[in-house]
C-alpha cells in the first residue's frame, strides 16, 4: 500500500515526481508525456480503492443516523441524528462528493494510461466496474451529476453537464454489462488490487453484482429495466460467498488507518455515539446472536469509564438501542427524557472528580471491532446480493428461489462478522437462528430488506443501509422532531456542494431545476 504516495506524485505533477523514484527521470524531461511504459497504471487501483472505502465522517455524520442505525448526543452529529446544521456543515454536504470524484478520478487517470494497450483490457475493465461503484454512490446520495463528461478536464471541459439520473443508470447498466462480458479470466488481472489480488473471476462476480443491485434501485421507477438486469446479472454469476466480499483492508501503519475508527475514537465520539434504537429493538425482537457480537457497554461506571478506550460488556440483555433526536442539554429533548430511558450510569466513586455518563447504559459499537484502525471497509457483500436475489425472486423474476437465496444471506451475513478478525458468531448458533427464521411469503419483502438493514449497519457500510432504505421503505421509521432542522422529513438526499453554484452555475442549475429542487428531502429519479 506504500505504492499509493508513487501514484499521488505523479497525480501532483511532474515537479514531485523526481523526489518519488529515481526511475522516472524520463517523466521529468517531458511531463505531458506520461505514460504506461513510464508508469504502472496498476498502482492507481489500489490508491482508489483504499481513498473510496475510507469513509469515516463522510457516512458517519449523515448517512448512518438518517436510517436510525446510529444516534448520538453529541453536537455535530446533529447533522445527521436531528437534522440541524451543526459543525463544518457545508463541508459535511460535500464530503460523499469530494470522496467519489477524488477517488474516481484516479481511475480516470489509469484507464487514460492504458487506453489502446490489449494487454491490460482486464485493468480496463475492472477500472470500469470500479468507477460504476464509486458514481453510484455519488449519484445515490445526490442525484444529477456530471458523468457522460466526468474526468475531461484534460480535454478542455472544465464545467461537465450535469447528466440526469435515469440516463446515469441506464449507461452504468450498459458499462457493467459490457465489462462483465468483456473479462477473461485467461489473462493476468489487476496486479495491484486491494479487493481479490487480482482475480478476475471475482472480479466478473463483483460486476454482475454490482448490476444487480444497480437494477435493483429500479424497482419504483423502472420495473422492465430493473427486472432485466436482475435476471442478467443472475446468469452472468453473482457473487458466490463471503470469499467474493468487497472489502478493503486498512492499514495504520502505513498511514492508511480506517477513517470510521479514526472518527469514534475521538473522546466525545466514543463517549456518545451508541447503536440506534431502531436497530437494536428489531435485532433483539429476534434474539439475533449479533447483538452480543456487535455491541457493549463501557464495563465500569461514570464518565470516565465510558471515556476509557477497552473492550467492554457484550452480554446480549444488556445490550440496548438509543433513540435518535435527544440531546445532554437538560430541556424536553434531553435524553432522560427518552421513552424507556434506562438511567444514568453512576459516577465511580473511586475516580477522583468522575460524574454520571448520561448515554453510558446504551449500547455502542463494539470497540475490539469498529475501533480497529487497521479494520476492514465492506463495499459490497455476498450477503447482499442473496438479499436482491431473493427479493427479485419473490418479484417473480427468473433469478433463482427467493427462500434458498434468503436463507445463504443469513448465514453470509452472520458469517462475514468473522472477515473483521475481531468478532465472530457461533457456528451452532448460525444454523440454529437459519432455521427458525425462514421467509414467510406474506412478510418476505419486510425480511428481506430488515435484514439488508442488519447487514450493511454491522459491517458499517451506511451509504448502502441508507439507500435501501429509501428504496424499500424499510425499516419503517420516524422522523426525528427537534428545533431549527434543516431538512421538513428525513432527508433522502445531500444538498448540492455549496461551490458548484459559482464552479459550474448553468450546469447546476439545470440540474436543479430538473430535479425540482436542492433539497434534503428532494427525491432522486429512482426513489420516486
Amino acid at each position: 500500500m506504500k505504492k499509493r504516495y508513487i501514484y499521488s506524485c505523479l497525480l501532483a505533477g511532474a515537479t514531485l515526481i523526481a523526489n518519488c523514484s529515481k526511475n522516472f527521470d524520463q517523466v521529468n524531461v517531458n511531463p505531458t508525456k506520461v505514460n504506461a511504459d513510464l508508469f504502472n497504471p496498476n498502482f492507481l487501483m489500489a490508491q482508489a480503492q483504499i481513498q473510496f472505502s475510507n469513509t469515516g465522517y463522510d457516512q458517519l455524520l449523515f448517512q448512518s443516523m438518517w436510517s436510525q442505525a446510529l444516534s448520538s448526543t453529541y453536537d455535530y452529529y446533529g447533522n445527521g441524528d436531528k437534522y440541524v446544521a451543526t459543525g463544518s456543515f457545508q463541508d459535511y454536504k460535500a464530503r460523499t462528493w469530494n470522496n467519489g470524484y477524488s477517488a474516481t478520478t484516479l481511475i480516470d487517470e489509469m484507464k487514460n494510461l492504458i487506453k489502446g494497450k490489449a494487454d491490460y483490457s482486464n485493468l480496463d475493465n475492472c477500472g470500469t466496474i470500479l468507477r460504476v461503484l464509486m458514481l453510484e454512490r455519488v449519484t445515490d446520495a445526490y442525484g444529477d451529476m456530471p458523468f457522460s463528461q466526468e474526468g475531461q478536464a484534460k480535454s478542455g471541459i472544465f464545467t461537465p453537464v450535469f447528466d440526469a439520473q435515469k440516463d446515469i443508470y441506464a449507461s452504468m447498466l450498459d458499462q457493467l454489462d459490457k465489462a462483465c462480458t468483456a473479462l477473461d479470466v485467461s489473462k493476468a488481472g489487476p496486479t495491484s488490487d486491494l479487493f481479490y489480488s487480482g482475480n478476475v473471476a471475482q472480479w466478473k462476480k463483483l460486476g454482475y453484482s454490482l448490476m444487480l443491485r444497480a437494477a435493483m434501485r429500479l424497482t419504483k421507477v423502472d420495473v422492465a429495466t430493473a427486472q432485466k438486469y436482475a435476471e442478467k446479472a443472475y446468469t452472468g454469476g453473482t457473487m458466490a460467498g463471503i470469499a467474493d466480499n468487497a472489502k478493503v483492508k486498512a492499514d495504520y501503519g502505513n498511514s492508511n488507518g480506517n477513517s470510521d475508527a479514526a472518527a469514534l475514537l475521538v473522546t466525545d465520539d466514543f463517549r456518545e455515539v451508541r447503536w440506534g434504537k431502531t436497530l437494536v429493538d428489531f435485532m433483539k425482537s429476534s434474539a439475533d446472536p449479533r447483538v452480543s457480537a456487535i455491541a457493549e457497554i463501557s464495563a465500569g461506571t461514570g464518565k470516565t469509564a465510558n471515556e476509557n478506550k477497552a473492550v467492554g460488556i457484550s452480554t446480549f440483555a444488556l445490550q440496548t438501542g438509543m433513540p435518535n433526536g435527544f440531546d445532554l442539554k437538560g430541556g424536553s429533548t434531553d435524553i432522560s427524557k427518552a421513552t424507556g430511558y434506562p438511567g444514568t450510569s453512576p459516577a465511580d466513586p473511586s475516580v477522583k472528580d468522575d460524574s454520571p455518563a448520561p448515554v453510558g447504559k446504551y449500547s455502542r459499537p463494539k470497540f475490539a471491532v469498529y475501533d480497529d484502525r487497521n479494520r476492514y471497509n465492506f463495499l459490497l457483500t455476498y450477503g447482499e446480493t442473496e438479499l436482491l436475489l431473493a427479493e427479485a425472486a419473490f418479484r417473480g423474476w427468473a433469478t433463482g428461489t427467493a427462500a434458498t437465496h434468503y436463507a445463504n444471506a443469513l448465514t453470509a451475513d452472520m458469517q462475514t462478522l468473522s472477515q473483521f478478525g475481531t468478532t465472530s458468531v457461533d457456528a451452532a448458533a448460525i444454523t440454529a437462528y437459519v432455521a427458525t427464521h425462514p421467509l414467510v411469503p406474506a412478510t418476505a419483502l419486510q425480511q428481506i430488506n430488515m435484514e439488508y438493514y442488519v447487514e450493511t449497519a454491522t459491517v458499517f457500510n451506511f451509504n448502502e443501509n441508507w439507500n435501501n432504505w429509501k428504496r424499500s421503505g424499510f425499516p419503517v421509521l420516524t422522523k426525528v422532531a427537534y428545533p431549527n432542522q434543516f431538512a421538513t422529513d428525513i432527508p433522502r438526499r445531500i444538498a448540492y456542494p455549496v461551490t458548484l453554484s459559482s464552479t459550474n452555475a448553468a450546469n447546476f442549475a439545470a440540474a436543479v431545476a430538473r430535479m425540482g429542487g436542492d433539497t434534503f428531502i428532494t427525491r432522486v429519479y429512482w426513489d420516486k
